[in-house]
């Protein structure tokens, strides 16, 4: 049984007996074991740990954690401080320099965002060491899909940030017209300039909150 430590876990009770989730924990197992497997198995659900389904007011949907060492720890995009920012973070931050001019942060650690309402989550939980994507259709996109399925039931606005194809298949559960939906392409290097850079959704984010009457989201990486 997971322990996630707020009311995600009530929400997420059933999940963990059903088939599919009983055949992934079997899988990861085996993985953790004879493989490299990113992140921390006890870092796994950090996106949900720092972000409660009752906190929860923006969503940046990412694919599958970094796959380099040290770098995943279970919130999408985010590495610990002392680690260096991955290019598609680098251009994240390239985009809210140009978008609301918030400085370059030295480290690329977004746990801040975390704590203000903004749930980090990959599309899939964990991946093997150099081999992105190496986890897809294993089980965590129907876990996934459950996360989205509960907050497009919730009865405060939402805002899902959708970047990349991986991220946009998930716009088709959220069919509350009380939330939004900001969606462009993924911000890796290899599709950034058609889309990403430009987008303005951070700034579109803060304008959104306030029309919900909403606090704006606090960007700048402390």
């Amino acid at each position: 049984m997971v322990n996630i430590g707020n009311d995600w876990d009530q929400i997420l009770a059933d999940e963990w007996e059903k088939p599919y989730y009983q055949k992934l924990r079997e899988f990861l197992k085996t993985e953790y074991k004879e493989q490299k497997i990113y992140p921390n198995m006890y870092d796994i659900f950090n996106s949900l740990r720092y972000t409660s389904f009752k906190d929860t007011k923006v969503v940046i949907i990412g694919q599958d954690p970094y796959h380099g060492e040290g770098q995943a720890h279970g919130l999408c995009f985010s590495v610990k401080k002392g680690v260096t920012p991955p290019p598609s973070l680098k251009n994240i931050y390239k985009e809210l320099n140009s978008d609301i001019g918030m400085p370059i942060p030295y480290h690329g650690e977004l746990t801040h965002w975390a704590k203000q309402g903004i749930l980090l989550l990959n599309t899939v939980l964990t991946v093997r060491e150099g081999q992105p994507n190496s986890h897809k259709g294993m089980g965590w996109e129907i876990f996934t899909d459950r996360i989205i399925s509960e907050l497009n039931r919730k009865e405060e606005p939402i805002i899902f940030l959708l970047w990349g194809a991986n991220a946009e298949k998930k716009a088709q559960i959220i069919t509350n017209p009380l939330h939004k939906k900001l969606i462009t392409v993924h911000p890796s290097p290899l599709s950034a300039s058609r889309g990403f850079m430009g987008c303005k959704h951070f700034s579109k984010t803060n304008e959104l909150l306030m029309q919900f009457g909403m606090e704006p989201i606090d960007w700048e990486i402390r």
